[in-house]
């Protein structure tokens, strides 16, 4: 849960009024908060990290958030330590791994450490929350964030669900406006979105995000998050965004050869997860989940246009930051959805831009693994705070400013049974090769993602690959050793182990351990 000290600034609105909860200009330890950086986390839900085109994907367009990477540095090899939004919201908004916490997998518990919105809350900053809901227990409240204006698209009379009651009375809301159009939470099924387009879910987080940017007192350093439904579905673009994606050409999912492609099927199994994509049932897909990030790009550009300018004009730093909790499938590999160890949806966009005057490195790519847990210390230490001492994450700061590439050796991220037992996983990442161990069944997959980035040969059961296999899998050995499931023994992984989505964690085992 939230902290006691923190209560009694919680509070949950939906409204644009001027906000009662500001600090003065100076701490209540006296210092000049003048200096702080404004902070701005854009957060899309289930975005890919390769949907960027300053990457060259070959169908998406997304001018202003590439601007941003030419501005500061975009991280290639950012990871989700647990590749569905529970967890991985946890795992941001805590900076712990889900070996450290417990929240392996898809269910919550009480946040039960100080948040980032709250630790930058004890050090002078504004900190609000616009749109998608963290989704943790509402024991948790609002995460730490002293206001939250929710908009998440699914939930009855949220803000957002109470803005278009408002503003088009005969829809009914957005679930009922969903499903006149034919469209659902978690399939490929895409549409147009039937309204004007002011009245989109990912315009309406960007104008209320607006507005707290706009009332906000110049002389108050403001952490904004900018939560996004999009490009999640249901895949519903504006009009003009599904048609342009229609109009264009688009890539051809991932094709494993380790894949038993005879077991798919077009209609897909009862989650969602393992179906056969292809034909117009795919290309309609694509074009709404491409329309879906493209129209978020436009819009967002409106609100970096006015958060710079608001920080500039205080002449205060700023800093954006572009992350997702996780990414999509889009019928790679014969999978939709998210939970799963490969490229679609465990590698996210990661851009971080701030003010020349913070000296960032601008244009730098970096391929070192990086993951979301990483956010905490880097925001807490560009904004002068302290950062935790039982923080997993890695203060990325120094990389910003053109310090060592290598902000750690490898990165470990797994996902309990969700859809299935046989879709649990334990990967590592060096950035470079990636090892994947399935503990229900013992089965192994190794890719080498420099010559291979779409993971379509397993080199696993090759000699000439032997030895890095056998690196990897004493690494996850390793790993594992303090795990409660007791996946690893002597040093050797043991397949079959109970694996729930929640344990009692092994309380700060380090990323190499």
């Amino acid at each position: 849960m939230c902290h006691p000290r923190r209560r009694d600034f919680l509070k949950v609105t939906g409204g644009l009024t001027a906000m009662s909860l500001l600090r003065p200009a100076l701490s209540a330890h006296g210092e000049d908060v003048a200096l702080k950086p404004d902070l701005l986390l854009v957060m899309p839900d289930q975005m890919r990290g390769d949907c960027l085109s300053i990457l060259g994907h070959p169908a998406v367009r997304t001018p202003r958030l590439d601007a941003l990477a030419r501005q500061g540095v975009l991280f290639r090899r950012a990871y989700t330590t647990v590749p569905s939004c529970i967890p991985a919201r946890y795992a941001l908004l805590t900076g712990l791994y889900p070996q450290t916490s417990g929240v392996v997998g898809f269910k919550a518990k009480p946040l039960a450490t100080p948040t980032l919105p709250e630790l930058l809350g004890d050090y002078s900053y504004a900190t609000v929350l616009v749109g998608r809901y963290m989704h943790q227990l509402p024991e948790s409240g609002t995460c730490g964030y002293q206001r939250a204006i929710r908009g998440s698209t699914h939930v009855d009379d949220d803000a957002y669900d109470t803005f278009l009651k408002q503003a088009a009375p005969e829809t009914g809301g957005i679930r009922q406006l969903v499903a006149d159009t034919g469209l659902t939470y978690n399939h490929w099924q895409a549409a147009p979105w039937p309204l004007e387009d002011r009245l989109h879910p990912t315009a309406w987080v960007v104008e209320r995000a607006r507005g707290i940017v706009a009332e906000t007192p110049a002389n108050q350093p403001l952490f904004l998050t900018a939560s996004f439904y999009a490009p999640h579905p249901p895949l519903f673009p504006p009009a003009r965004w599904f048609r342009e994606n229609l109009d264009k050409t688009m890539p051809p999912p991932a094709q494993g050869g380790w894949v038993d492609w005879a077991s798919l099927s077009p209609e897909g199994d009862t989650n969602g997860h393992r179906v056969l994509l292809r034909g117009e049932t795919l290309h309609r897909a694509q074009a709404g989940y491409y329309g879906l990030i493209e129209h978020l790009d436009a819009e967002t550009g409106k609100l970096v246009d006015d958060f710079v300018s608001r920080s500039e004009g205080a002449g205060r730093p700023w800093v954006i930051v572009v992350i997702a909790d996780h990414g999509e499938m889009m019928g790679d590999h014969g999978y939709f959805r998210k939970c799963e160890p490969y490229e679609g949806s465990a590698n996210i966009p990661f851009i971080i831009a701030g003010s020349p005057s913070l000296g960032f490195k601008a244009g730098r790519r970096v391929n070192s693994p990086v993951c979301l847990e990483d956010v905490l210390p880097t925001l807490l230490s560009l904004a002068g705070a302290t950062v935790p001492a039982h923080a997993d994450g890695v203060d990325l700061a120094p990389c910003l400013r053109g310090g060592k590439d290598g902000t750690r050796p490898w990165l470990h991220f797994e996902h309990a049974p969700c859809y299935s037992q046989a879709q649990a996983f334990h990967a590592l990442t060096d950035g470079r090769y990636k090892y994947i161990w399935r503990p229900v069944s013992g089965r192994e997959q190794l890719f080498d993602l420099e010559i291979d980035p779409r993971e379509e040969n397993n080199l696993a059961p090759e000699n000439a690959h032997h030895d890095e296999l056998v690196k990897w899998r004493v690494l996850l050995a390793k790993r594992l050793a303090r795990r409660p499931e007791g996946f690893s023994s002597k040093g050797e992984l043991i397949p079959g182990r109970p694996y729930h989505p929640l344990n009692k964690g092994t309380l700060g085992a380090p990323a190499s351990a």
